[in-house]
Parts: C-alpha cells; structure tokens; sequence
C-alpha cells in the first residue's frame, strides 16, 4: 500500500502473520515493510505508520543520502565517507595530521581494508559453523568488479569496499561465498541454500546494486 508521509507517497509492503502486535522494519534497500497480525485493518497500519513518521522519514533521508558518491570535497577535514552504512568524519575514521589529498586516500584505503577484515573474520565464523564450511583461507582484496569470489580451491576474497556497507549486507555477501563452498554455480540449490541462512538476501543484492556507487574512494 501507498502511505502519504509529509511531501512523499511510500510504498509499504504489509506481511500479514501469526503475531501479537505490529512492528516497522526499514531495510538498508529503503524497503518499508509493516509487519502486521492477522485480520488487521489497513487504517489501522495506516494510523502506526504515520505515528512512526519523523523515524521513518529519517532513515530514509539516510538512506537516499548514501546514494550520493562523495566528491572530491570529501578529503577536507570535515569530508564524510561511509563507514558501516553511516557516514563519518573523516577525522574520526582516520589521523589526517600533516597529510595531501594522496596521502589522505591511501590512509583511508588501508583504514578499510583493516576495518572490512576485522568485521569479516568476526562475521563468517558463526555462518561457517551454520553451513558446516570451512574455506581455505580468507583474503581482503581490491576489485572493481566484484564484492566476493570464491574459487574452486576454496579460496574466499572479499572487497575492501565492503567497510563502506552496513554490516546485514556483508553478512549477506560472507553467506554467498560460503554458499559457493557448497555450490559453486548460481543454480536452484545455491539460492535455497542462502536463503535459508537470510531469507531477506535479495533486499541486499538491491542495496548493493542501488548504492555501490556511493561505496567507493
């Protein structure tokens, strides 16, 4: 359904289920779902929607703002550059004493590269353990092309712009290349298989897709 929300009509995808009450979900694709009991009236989800406005709007601003590739303003102190789906100083991502526009991009390079290893080797171990895998090594890259592979030695490599997502869509790219462990062609059983780890995985294929363009130096 449609819900006029101040100057913007949004769309709200309602999922109906055996539940006590209803709840808001926003996923990072700036997808609005209503999850609702059964039997539940649609002024009445129109009614907690519009009560959740000022939330809603905001998240989606963000959002929308993550669309944007910074510029190359971005190097100033005061520049912004996303850092796990939120947009940080970049004085708070990095010490940028004394450094040029250069230095300053191959601090921020290796800040990410850090940050997207740590966050990964954190992340896989519980999804290794799910889908009784284990790759042979782990491997932080540079692509231009690609947020993971996994190659038929059961190497896995993950992009170091993937710092830049928020952490539900590096987790959906960590179960991907899992899944490869186990499948390595997209086929019928590859997609069962990483959705039933996140039944949600195309909502982050969106955001990757939607906002890649934003994640970038």
């Amino acid at each position: 359904m449609k819900i006029e929300i101040g100057q913007r009509n949004i769309e709200v995808h309602v999922a109906y289920g055996a539940r006590g009450k209803l709840s808001i979900q926003i996923e990072s694709s700036g997808l609005v779902t209503a999850k609702a009991p059964n039997g539940m009236s649609e002024d009445i989800i129109i009614r907690a929607v519009k009560k959740h406005e000022q939330q809603i709007t905001a998240r989606l601003d963000a959002i929308e703002q993550a669309r944007q590739a910074p510029g190359l303003r971005e190097y100033q102190e005061q520049g912004k550059f996303l850092h796990l789906g939120r947009y940080c100083m970049l004085t708070d991502l990095i010490d940028v004493t004394g450094l040029d526009e250069e230095e300053l991009r191959q601090r921020l390079k290796k800040f990410y590269f850090a940050s997207c290893k740590k966050v990964v080797l954190e992340r896989i171990q519980g999804y290794q353990k799910q889908l009784k895998v284990m790759p042979k090594s782990v491997e932080i890259v540079a692509s231009a092309t690609k947020w993971g592979s996994c190659s038929s030695s059961k190497q896995l490599t993950f992009n170091y712009r993937l710092a830049m997502a928020p952490v539900e869509v590096i987790d959906y790219v960590i179960i991907h290349e899992l899944c490869h462990l186990l499948h390595m062609n997209h086929d019928r059983s590859f997609w069962r298989k990483v959705g039933s780890i996140m039944p949600d995985y195309k909502e982050k294929e969106a955001f990757l897709a939607r906002y890649g363009q934003a994640m970038t130096l």
